[in-house]
């Protein structure tokens, strides 16, 4: 159970176990799943799959500390970028880089599956967010995979995906009894397939590209388009946490969720709606821009929109902590003037 504490969203207790179902479900799916697999990916899954769920489940029943998290990312991960299906042999030309040395691409991939995985982890603050924001970005692979013939990773995006539109009906009730959160375990579960699938995507040979809607050159920032609400939420939180000389993991409530709900005091399934929604009209209008624009141009929307949210925050200063000051401050205003006007009232009596 989670107990409600002052940076909870919650108020009641709440099971907090439902990624162990993720875990089941793909192990389960894996084992039907292996005959599509063309170098053997799934056998190659199970044992991070494994190493994040023991660990995810450890957290969540009595907390681990953020790096030994991290050590159990990376000792999973190692299993990923050694099968030969996930190497990023080149990025097509994006920013003028062509041929990746073997060396390298094993500090992109795993420095992008890290990355993801706990940009994933973070968003999971509120009701329904992880896994709506999980459903479009698998929709979304899906498809890039059914058009390219990669039929294992599709039918992986469809199967996390049955599981999250499931879990999202508890996520979302509002009966105590019925109510569940996915906890570490998922969220690390969810993270890490994604992880795995947008390193797919970025690994995808050229012919295999051209079947797509957008410029083969484009493939890393359409990557980052699927990401952006994880990505940019991470960056700007990890950012103000520095900023203050703290560690980028200590807890907080300044990420854009808890913004939404503290400061323009929405509910949990309407901040989640509109960051959902967020999201796949950035991927729709990347892929838009993808399919003529190059590179260079997409980059420079990527930047200044990335700046304009950044400076959007930062010029309303919509920090929680602010937030909680500007409380307090108009807590004591009003208690000068209650003090006020009851010695006012003593002295007119």
């Amino acid at each position: 159970m989670d107990n409600p504490n002052t940076r909870s969203s919650h108020t009641k207790k709440t099971p907090t176990l439902g990624g162990i179902a993720f875990f089941y479900v793909l192990m389960l799916a894996l084992f039907f799943l292996r005959n599509w697999c063309e170098f053997n990916e799934a056998i190659f899954l199970i044992p991070g799959l494994t190493i994040l769920f023991i660990v995810g489940l450890k957290d969540d029943l009595v907390v681990l500390s953020p790096y030994k998290k991290l050590l159990a990312q990376i000792l999973a991960l190692l299993f990923v970028i050694s099968n030969e299906s996930f190497i990023i042999y080149s990025l097509n030309g994006f920013l003028g880089i062509n041929e990746i040395p073997f060396a390298v691409y094993y500090v992109i991939a795993g420095f992008i599956m890290v990355t993801i995985i706990n940009a994933y982890n973070l968003i999971d603050g509120i009701d329904g967010l992880a896994a709506i924001v999980g459903i479009i970005i698998l929709i979304i692979y899906a498809t890039i995979f059914y058009m390219t013939k990669e039929y294992f990773f599709l039918l992986l995006s469809l199967t996390l995906n049955g599981s999250l539109i499931a879990f999202l009906k508890y996520n979302l009730s509002s009966s105590k009894s019925e109510k569940i959160f996915m906890g570490d375990t998922g969220s690390l579960i969810i993270g890490f397939i994604i992880s795995i699938l947008t390193l797919k995507f970025l690994s995808l040979s050229p012919k295999k590209i051209e079947d797509l809607p957008f410029l083969i050159e484009n493939v890393p920032l359409i990557a980052i388009s699927i990401l952006i609400v994880p990505l940019f939420d991470t960056a700007r939180v990890f950012t103000i946490r520095l900023a203050n000389k703290k560690s980028p993991f200590s807890p907080d409530r300044n990420h854009t969720h808890h913004i939404l709900i503290d400061y323009f005091k929405m509910s949990h399934r309407k901040a989640s709606l509109i960051i959902g929604g967020f999201n796949l009209i950035f991927v729709y209008l990347f892929i838009i821009l993808g399919s003529t624009s190059y590179n260079l141009w997409l980059v420079t929307v990527l930047v200044v929109t990335v700046i304009l949210l950044g400076y959007l925050f930062y010029r309303f200063d919509y920090s929680f902590a602010n937030i909680r000051r500007k409380i307090r401050f108009k807590k004591r205003i009003d208690d000068v003037k209650e003090k006020s006007k009851n010695i006012i009232g003593r002295d007119y009596e």
